[in-house]
């Protein structure tokens, strides 16, 4: 695609939403509704483009992204009204007598560049609140998930409005030329490392942004806790989670060294319960996305300051990309894999001496996209609620946080900025607009020169809440 193209899309777009049409609420819901067909009739044809993207198991396809998008598209269809009534609010005495309202308005075209490792919910999610919020929407999916990129410019051409929603496939010299132009927000699913691209970017033409990123997510292991449960937790959360290749998959583990061993023991046990004595072998793993993510998570491995700590798992087919579920101990704070966001299927766990000490030990580090506690200790439970700063937090569980429509959904930090989800979605595309309407009537000559000692008298005692000066100042006293 050559630079003229993204500039003609976005004119194209630009003159669409110049329309109205994109404001429409029937427009809105004829867009959504075609949004949950793709999902409805295309289900083996989104599985099979997952499947050749990450070998991600079927289970994980339609739990984790195609029934995750369409609950999404629902929960927008049925809140829609809702969302899009302005919201009347108080007015002050200053001002009487008046009334005011907010009326959210779609920011015009947006830009969403979305990630590989659920190409398709974190494609089209973000498009769910960019459409339900009145905007024209161009969708960059991600080149390093071919298959999925390739379906979503396939069904969205075939469905949707193509003069308002587009779909745009290409590498780093598309994504380029997409953010050249000017958008009126951008969001964006990914790393760091891009997401200052993209701000950069951004920053040229003030465009506001959502970045969602990740980071290191910890996992904070009491010892008071029912342990296999809280273990085949953590385990759906990394591995069940497209092999650890998901921004709020569990990084590393903090126990006390006396429960270490325990929870180590249970670990393995469950592992091979779910993935077989050669995990190498299990259709319930997904692959690693290509061999560029091999070779970095093996290097991770290969560093020597870890190389011996490596207590479970750790064979590799480097033919087929496959890792197995793999546990370090105690590894080195300067090791390489304690420097950058795991994103695979390595999991560390690290031990202190009193279970209260992890919450220093996160706090020291960049602020993660998720934080995990296991306890039954209300005590710590609240200190942990209270002291660490993180996108979101989940109670003796992992992941599931991402599911609740009701709970904004985003980083902070190092692990980005702005949310979405449910009616945040709808938010993250809309510019909420003040509104104050008065009458002719009620005018106060206070406001006009010549400033008189009265008129300041009075505005004084109004602008003060002073009723009894403002009784003095009327009457003249």
């Amino acid at each position: 695609m050559a630079m003229v193209d993204a500039e003609a899309i976005v004119k194209e777009l630009r003159e669409t939403y110049a329309s109205g049409k994109t404001k429409n609420y029937e427009w809105r819901v004829s867009q959504l509704k075609a949004l949950l067909k793709i999902a409805e009739h295309h289900e083996k044809e989104i599985v099979d483009a997952l499947n050749s993207d990450l070998s991600k198991p079927e289970l994980e396809c339609f739990v984790h992204e195609i029934s995750m998008m369409k609950t999404s598209c629902k929960h927008a269809l049925k809140q829609l009204k809702r969302w899009m009534k302005p919201e009347k609010v108080k007015t002050s005495l200053t001002t009487f007598p008046s009334s005011a309202e907010i009326v959210p308005e779609p920011f015009g075209v947006v830009l969403v560049i979305s990630a590989w490792n659920y190409p398709f919910l974190l494609s089209l999610d973000p498009v769910i609140g960019a459409i339900a919020a009145g905007n024209a929407v161009v969708l960059k999916p991600s080149e390093i998930a071919p298959a999925t990129s390739s379906v979503l410019a396939k069904l969205l051409g075939e469905y949707m409005d193509a003069t308002a929603i587009r779909v745009v496939e290409g590498a780093v010299p598309e994504t380029t030329a997409l953010l050249e132009q000017k958008w009126d927000k951008i969001f964006y699913t990914g790393n760091g490392k891009v997401g200052r691209i993209v701000m950069a970017a951004a920053a040229k033409h003030l465009t506001p942004v959502v970045l969602e990123l990740g980071g290191k997510s910890p996992v904070i292991v009491d010892s008071n806790i029912n342990l296999k449960v809280a273990v085949r937790r953590i385990i759906a959360g990394k591995w069940g989670c497209n092999n650890g290749q998901a921004c709020i998959s569990p990084d590393y583990i903090i126990t006390t060294k006396e429960n270490a061993p325990k929870l180590l023991d249970a670990m393995k046990l469950e592992l091979e319960k779910f993935y077989g004595k050669d995990p190498l072998k299990s259709g319930d793993l997904s692959r690693i996305v290509n061999a560029n993510h091999f070779h970095r998570l093996s290097k991770l491995l290969d560093d020597n300051k870890v190389v011996d700590k490596v207590v479970h798992g750790g064979q590799r087919d480097e033919n087929n990309l496959k890792i197995a579920p793999t546990i370090l101990l105690d590894v080195p704070e300067d090791s390489l894999i304690m420097k950058e966001e795991i994103f695979g299927p390595l999991l560390l766990i690290l031990t202190v001496n009193k279970v209260e000490e992890s919450i220093q030990f996160i706090n020291a580090r960049e602020k993660p996209l998720a934080a995990y506690l296991f306890t039954g200790d209300k005590k710590l439970e609240e200190e942990f609620v209270r002291n660490i700063s993180a996108g979101g937090l989940l109670i003796n569980d992992t992941t599931l946080h991402i599911a609740t429509s009701t709970l904004p959904f985003g980083g902070v930090g190092e692990s980005g900025m702005g949310s979405y989800h449910g009616r945040f979605s709808f938010e993250a595309f809309s510019h909420k607009k003040a509104v104050l309407r008065r009458s002719f009537g009620g005018d106060v000559p206070a406001r006009y020169p010549p400033y008189t000692p009265e008129k300041v008298r009075f505005l004084k005692a109004l602008l003060n809440g002073d009723i009894l000066g403002l009784i003095r100042a009327l009457l003249g006293w």
